[in-house]
Order: C-alpha cells, then structure tokens, then sequence
C-alpha cells in the first residue's frame, strides 16, 4: 500500500511549506516515506509530551529508591503505585497478557523481565528497568540502567557504552536521514568497543499506540530504510551483548529475553519527537 493519497498534504496541522516541499521531493525520488497516521499533529505532541513527562518523573523516583537486597516485585509495586498517582497507567500491564506493570531485565536478560518476589537485586547486579505510561491515551516509553554495588569493570564498560550507543543514535535520528543511518551509527560503535547488537529487537513508533510504525534496527546499512520526517515520535533504545547477539525467549513465561551465551546485556532507552530542525528528547 502506499504511504501517501494523491492531492492530500502529507504533514500533520501546522507544518511549514518547506516541510511539505522536502516530503514531495522525496516522494518523486522514490524513497520509503512515513506513513501519514504517524506524524504527530500539535494537539497529539502535547498529550505525548504530558505522558513523557511523568514517564521520566517515574524514573527518577525509581533512580532514588532501587536499591541492593530489593526484589524486583517490589520495583513493580512502586511503578504502578506512582503511574496511577499520576492519574496515568502503566503500559506493560496485561499488555498481550504481559502480568506486571515494568520489565527488570537483570544481567544476561537482554529485555522482557518479569518482575518477581524470588529476583533479589544482588551487588554487582546490573538491571535495567523499562517503563512506559498511558496518560489521557498517550504513550511515552523509555529505560534505564542501574548498577547494584560493587559492579566489575566489565560490567560498567558495557552499561557505559550502550549509552553511548544510545547517545549516537538520537543525534543521528534527525530530520531528512534515513533509520538505516541510526542504526549503522550505533552497531560501527558497539563492534568498535566488542560488543555485539542484538538484531530480534528494536525500538519502535510510540505515542498514539504502546508500539507502532517504524520499526527502529539498531544495526544496519547506511542510506537504508524509511525516512526521517519532522513529526514522528518513536524509540531507540539499543541493546548492547557483552557476547553473541544471539538471543532466546525463556520457554516457561514467554517474555524473558536472554542472551544465547549467558552473557551481560545492556539498555538504555529515550523517546523521540522528530522536529524540523533536529529531534527532542522526550523521555530521559
């Protein structure tokens, strides 16, 4: 299907002439545009943005609280205790029959974690921690990393360096690039430090929907995939293996995602709104 219906303008409400120009260009050349539905009007950045704003709120108070010898249960507890005091709602919850309302993914679990009151944050743990909230029916979605105590140095390399990759793809996500950009950015890094990009996941559209278009690879070719148009709001959010990119989903729950080799594994997550001069960060 096409991403565009002939005689209508392509940009949301409010976009300039020169937006709508740069989109028709492209458009003759050929090249895979957004689909229209994901560029954000004014009204829907708005009610993205009030979202984000308590997503990174509730990362902050989870930053001043989590602590060595807490179970993840408890993490969980304080995740839709501070949502649903912020007349929001935790996104993950029974989100495709996922049980809890945040993922603690613990040292080789890439991703998916499901909070339990058996996981104990130990020292020399490193945890990271999604979290994505509804507010008036606008999503935000973002992640941190945690290091529990005394964490080894290779341990705090890797969380280092995935945040670099997380840094590298957000200033190359700007307007008229193309995703393929972002993700070649971040996989030249992460092989330049040793480590590997995991390949079965990626960051994803965000904002009107838990997850929608684009599809956002952390690795790949430069000069590929779908453009980068001023309007749209979606996630990068590497994941960074210490070993193989290779990954399995735990067969007893269903979501665990855990590195093939045993391994570390490292996320960090922003939120992005795509504007006509560059990019903001919505979620930190």
């Amino acid at each position: 299907m096409k991403n565009f219906i002939k005689g209508m303008r392509f940009t949301p409400a409010n976009y300039s002439d020169e937006v709508e120009q740069q989109i028709q260009k492209f458009r003759k050349q050929g090249m895979k545009l957004p689909p229209r539905h994901i560029l954000r009007t004014p009204e829907q950045i708005e009610g993205i943005r009030a979202s984000a704003k308590i997503n990174t709120a509730l990362l902050d108070y989870l930053s001043e609280n989590i602590r060595e010898g807490m179970n993840t249960a408890e993490i969980d507890r304080m995740v839709f205790q501070f949502t649903t005091d912020h007349g929001a709602i935790p996104a993950p919850l029974n989100y495709e029959g996922f049980p809890k309302s945040v993922c603690t993914s613990i040292n080789d679990v890439v991703c998916h974690g499901i909070p339990s009151t058996h996981e104990v944050l130990n020292s020399g743990d490193i945890v990271n921690v999604d979290v994505s909230t509804i507010l008036n029916g606008y999503f935000s979605d973002a992640s941190r990393m945690f290091m529990i105590g005394e964490v080894s140095d290779e341990a705090k390399r890797l969380v280092q360096v995935t945040k670099e990759c997380l840094e590298i793809g957000v200033a190359t996500a700007q307007p008229w690039t193309r995703l393929g950009d972002v993700g070649a950015a971040i996989q030249a890094h992460a092989e330049k430090n040793g480590y590997s990009v995991v390949r079965d996941l990626c960051g994803h559209g965000v904002g009107l929907k838990f997850h929608e278009e684009p599809e956002v690879a952390h690795f790949g070719r430069k000069g590929s995939g779908m453009l980068i148009v001023p309007g749209m709001t979606f996630t990068i959010e590497p994941m960074i293996n210490a070993g193989t990119y290779k990954v399995f989903i735990d067969e007893e729950d269903g979501w665990t995602v855990c590195t093939d080799d045993g391994k570390l594994s490292a996320q960090w997550e922003n939120m992005l709104l795509i504007t006509e001069t560059g990019n903001e960060i919505l979620t930190y």
